[in-house]
């Protein structure tokens, strides 16, 4: 496989192709646009469909169809436009219909600005439409992984019959770095559900709308059922040194880069610091995050909101441990240097273990 140089934005279609997508229907809104701009260039080549909808609210519905008629299907957006399809997802949960949905976040409330924010998480997390639904959301940290769980989002989609997110701040979706693809794309089969317009298809039926209370409350069970599936198999995290850490760092998407370094300052001063950077935010890792609290003292969620994620690590750490919490908001970013003062001022506080730094292991091999 050979690397190319390219924005996260533009890999999520890539991705897409290779995974078997082959129907995009979007509106264009920073910093999401290169997506829609992509699919209109990759799509017809590709044997798909492009629109540009007239709407978002028209995109989600197109889905809908596309979807209904068996097709791997795609959209993007940002805050505003996903708020404005959240009716419509809300009835592709609720008709188990699969599609993928990429959110590069933007600032926020209302138009907010241009400026990366994660302030879509309760948004797209707890479900901005009506009902008893949920929608897994994988959440990347680099241009690698816009490609990588684009390709997984197609198949989480199909295997749970239900929406998936990729939710990615505006920094991962505007970065470029070099990406590879695996060589063979997908050539998913109609599954067998659908309304294809064939003989065998004929007697399908796609809604949402269950009049029958009982009946209603039976299809609930069914979704719920589903989350449950997803929370026992497709939680997704990425530890870094934080088995044997007395402060863990929780952040995702491109906070997750940032404390990376600040992990390894850490461990250079010889501080037991490490990482659990979610990837996946439904399923959240929250059993991971309670195995940590055996040996962590504390844990600092890291976010570019007012606090949201750390509601989900609060519910996991369940007052085992203090949970700090620091943020940015409004396109600003939460620096190295404010991340580390915490860090200091708790190790101080919690008398935290000192661990033999790695320029002292190298000393004490000489």
């Amino acid at each position: 496989m050979t690397k190319r140089l390219m924005k996260g934005n533009e890999a999520v279609v890539r991705a897409a192709i290779m995974a078997g997508c082959r129907g995009f229907y979007g509106y264009p809104i920073t910093p999401a646009s290169e997506i829609t701009e992509s699919a209109a260039e990759l799509m017809p080549a590709a044997g798909g469909v492009f629109l540009q909808a007239e709407s978002e609210v028209a995109a989600i519905n197109m889905l809908y169809g596309a979807s209904s008629a068996g097709i791997r299907c795609m959209t993007s957006s940002s805050g505003p436009g996903i708020s404005l399809m959240q009716e419509g997802i809300s009835y592709m949960a609720g008709a188990e219909l699969p599609c993928v949905i990429a959110d590069i976040t933007r600032g926020g409330p209302g138009l907010g600005n241009l400026g990366s924010e994660q302030s879509d998480y309760h948004q797209v997390v707890k479900g901005g439409g009506n009902g008893s639904y949920k929608t897994i959301v994988l959440a990347p940290h680099s241009a690698q992984e816009m490609a990588d769980l684009t390709a997984l989002a197609f198949e989480l989609a199909d295997k749970y019959r239900n929406p998936v997110f990729l939710l990615a701040d505006g920094f991962i979706g505007q970065m470029m770095e070099p990406v590879e693809f695996p060589q063979i794309a997908v050539a998913p089969k109609v599954p067998d559900w659908a309304v294809a317009g064939t003989k065998e298809s004929r007697g399908n039926l796609i809604t949402s709308l269950h009049m029958d209370i009982n009946e209603l409350e039976q299809h609930l069970i069914k979704l719920q059922a589903k989350y449950a599936q997803a929370e026992r198999e497709d939680v997704m995290s990425e530890s870094y040194f934080a088995d044997d850490a007395e402060i863990v760092l929780v952040g995702y998407g491109i906070m997750g880069r940032i404390l990376k370094a600040v992990t390894v300052e850490a461990r250079e001063m010889g501080l037991p610091v490490g990482l659990l950077r979610p990837i996946t935010l439904f399923p959240f890792p929250k059993l991971e995050i309670a195995r940590l609290t055996k040996k962590a003292k504390a844990f600092i969620v890291v976010e570019m909101s007012n606090g949201q994620m750390v509601e989900d690590v609060r519910l996991a750490v369940n007052g085992a441990r203090p949970v700090e919490f620091v943020n940015r908001m409004g396109g600003n970013v939460p620096t190295h240097e404010q991340v580390m003062e915490v860090v200091n001022r708790l190790a101080r506080e919690l008398n935290v273990t000192r661990i033999q730094t790695t320029e002292e292991a190298r000393l004490a091999h000489v």
